[in-house]
């Protein structure tokens, strides 16, 4: 079983969610800002760069969200999730040809829209539930 290690960004600005969208075999399907973790780099600077490369922004994370486990038939993937808070929403500017636009959405809006996976919600609703954790849980 191939297992994947990946990073997501949950950004919060005034009660909506930076959100990418991206062409998924024909189907505009919404995410986090999210990418996989290259060899070589530490999770913060993977971040990081997910963040650049699919939004335009330069920002640090402010802690972690959780660890997510996404079992498919063929891969597993660790999805390591941080966050940030902004005072309001930003202008975005994706670099990824793979983003089609960045969004502002609540929660609400994403009903009935198509997601990458059901860890998009689920990491929203922690971060709303209070899952903060410091990134010196990063060893």
């Amino acid at each position: 079983m191939i297992q994947a290690a990946t990073i997501a960004w949950v950004i919060e600005a005034q009660g909506q969610y930076l959100f990418v969208e991206e062409d998924i075999g024909g189907v505009l399907t919404l995410n986090q800002p999210a990418g996989h973790w290259e060899r070589g780099e530490n999770l913060i600077e993977a971040a990081k760069r997910e963040l650049k490369e699919e939004t335009g922004l330069s920002l640090s994370p402010q802690g972690m969200v959780g660890l997510y486990h996404l079992e498919l038939p063929h891969k597993t993937f660790w999805r390591h999730v941080f966050y940030a808070r902004l005072p309001a929403p930003v202008d975005t500017f994706p670099e990824d040809s793979d983003i089609l636009r960045c969004l502002w959405l609540t929660p609400e809006a994403l009903e009935n829209r198509p997601l990458r996976s059901h860890l998009v919600v689920e990491a929203i609703r922690d971060f709303e539930a209070g899952s903060h954790y410091p990134l010196s849980v990063l060893r």
